[in-house]
């Protein structure tokens, strides 16, 4: 059990039923009445973000959670294979609890894998990677880096906005929390 005096960002807590992780907590002391403590959780199941308003000390059940970093190594249908370093051992994955983040899963990469309960409920991939551009147009002389973009498909399928002056074979940078462009490199 924990106590809402104890709640920490990225805590992990069961409500309803439900298991969520705190993305933000704050203490309200109003004038007049009782305490209170206003949060923002994310399902784990679901990925939902929901606000919640909870009475100061109430108990909550709390969620035992891990997050490891392991090596993906192959995708086998509609399951990713993933290696923790450590122990060698490994973990499938299905595509649904990956979700939007299939794209930036490279052979060899490390992602964060996090596990609550014992079943893996999300993968997290670095906040960069390196993508190789399969397909895009040609890039044509006298492209400059502020004259626009064109939409490239990486090797993961992922396709983003890239500079005209990128072409087919070369690799680039991908933040994974926006989804954008960075780089060449």
């Amino acid at each position: 059990m924990i106590s809402t005096n104890q709640f920490r960002n990225g805590a992990a807590i069961r409500v309803d039923g439900k298991r969520f992780t705190i993305l933000y907590f704050q203490h309200v002391k109003p004038g007049k009445g009782g305490a209170f403590v206003r949060t923002r959780l994310r399902n784990l199941d679901t990925g939902a973000i929901i606000e919640k308003t909870f009475r100061a000390s109430e108990k909550l059940e709390s969620v035992r959670t891990e997050s490891r970093v392991m090596q993906f190594l192959y995708r086998d249908g509609d399951l990713y294979y993933f290696m923790d370093s450590e122990n060698y051992e490994q973990t499938a994955v299905p595509v649904e609890v990956i979700g939007e983040s299939a794209g930036f899963i490279v052979p060899n990469g490390e992602v964060k894998v996090l596990s609550a309960d014992g079943g893996v409920v999300s993968i997290e991939p670095p906040a960069h990677v390196d993508l190789e551009v399969v397909e895009t147009d040609p890039g044509l002389k006298g492209d400059t880096a502020t004259g626009g973009s064109k939409p490239a498909t990486l090797e993961t399928g992922l396709v983003v906005q890239v500079p005209l002056f990128v072409n087919i074979g070369e690799r680039v940078r991908v933040d994974t929390r926006t989804n954008e462009y960075l780089t060449r490199v």
